[in-house]
């Protein structure tokens, strides 16, 4: 073939391609270059706690954000923590056939399975939050939003012991959901990390009330420090209790920075705890990204065809050293 010829096809070829690609573009979603976009779609979003705890308040500002920029139509679901409620909740979320439904994974990848495999039948597209359900999502798609719960599990215990100066025969009391397989690996691998490194850890399994109403677990912390009178730090496995240090330690007729407080998430609480010497770390794990981003990805999938996202939110960790960087934004339930 002539150079010529060779000149003329490549040509051709470019121009044809130029020609689909042109096509192509122009097929996409006019509302996707308009401020509500994704106006058309309906989303069921899951906040996991009860209306105006600490933690779920700021996932739910997230989702509020996301929605008033975005333009879907979002049905806010509240369980107060409450796993088999979220199932339930999960079930009639399905039986409506929404575009797409925002889910807390705290019930667990065998719960959640037969609902997830429905919704996918009916073509609604999934997101999980808080709690990752790495086998759901290996089989019928979603993505995950949150921090990787042992990982940042173990991070806390590592930095608790660090920062604590602990030391081999030293003992903690590590609270948290222990008996549930997905929710309890954080607080599973904070005990871990603490073991392997000599301390003699007792665990306190964890109320599903305790989150929605703190105060009710007084008499049992209260009660683990009197029987543990030697004990270095104590550890909570959410916001609601860790900002409730206070009320614990004077219950137990203890002094700021006689126990070093830890656990996972800011709020207006902790940030005062901070500021009052009560608590001395947390893992940040931004659950205003979990009520976002959610919530754009679903969107995302729906109007765009877009993969699921899948953002670790497990940002680092706040200390009476750092606190004030993000204390504003916490009294505004924002972080």
């Amino acid at each position: 073939m002539s150079i010529a010829k060779r000149t003329t096809l490549l040509r051709t070829t470019v121009v044809a391609a130029t020609t689909a690609i042109a096509a192509a573009i122009s097929t996409l979603p006019a509302q996707a270059l308009d401020a509500q976009w994704c106006k058309d779609v309906h989303i069921r979003f899951f906040v996991g706690g009860a209306e105006g705890d600490a933690f779920g308040t700021i996932v739910y500002n997230g989702a509020k954000q996301a929605a008033a920029d975005l333009g879907p139509k979002v049905d806010y679901i509240f369980s107060g923590w409450d796993v088999e409620k979220m199932v339930q909740q999960l079930r009639e979320a399905v039986a409506v056939k929404p575009g797409g439904i925002a889910m807390m994974g705290h019930p667990g990848d065998a719960a959640i399975m037969p609902l997830a495999e429905q919704a996918h039948k009916d073509g609604i597209k999934m997101m999980y939050q808080n709690v990752p359900v790495p086998t759901v999502t290996a089989a019928f798609g979603g993505g995950y939003v949150g921090a990787q719960q042992e990982q940042q599990g173990r991070a806390l215990g590592a930095e608790a012991f660090k920062l604590a100066g602990l030391k081999a025969g030293d003992k903690a009391i590590m609270i948290g959901p222990f008996e549930n397989e997905s929710r309890g690996a954080r607080e599973r691998g904070t005990v871990a990390a603490l073991k392997e490194a000599g301390i003699d850890v007792v665990q306190i399994n964890s109320a599903t009330e305790w989150a929605a109403d703190p105060n009710l677990a007084i008499p049992v912390i209260t009660a683990a420090l009197l029987n543990n009178p030697g004990v270095k730090a104590v550890g909570y496995p959410g916001g609601q209790m860790l900002g409730n240090v206070p009320t614990y330690m004077q219950a137990a007729g203890r002094k700021p920075g006689d126990i070093f407080n830890f656990g996972f998430d800011t709020s207006p609480q902790i940030v005062e705890a901070f500021k009052g010497g009560w608590v001395q770390l947390t893992a940040d794990q931004q659950p205003f990204m979990q009520g976002y981003l959610p919530i754009l990805s679903l969107c995302q999938q729906v109007v765009l065809g877009l993969a699921p996202m899948n953002v670790d939110t497990g940002a680092g960790f706040v200390t009476p050293q750092n606190y004030e960087i993000v204390s504003e934004l916490a009294k505004q339930a924002l972080r």
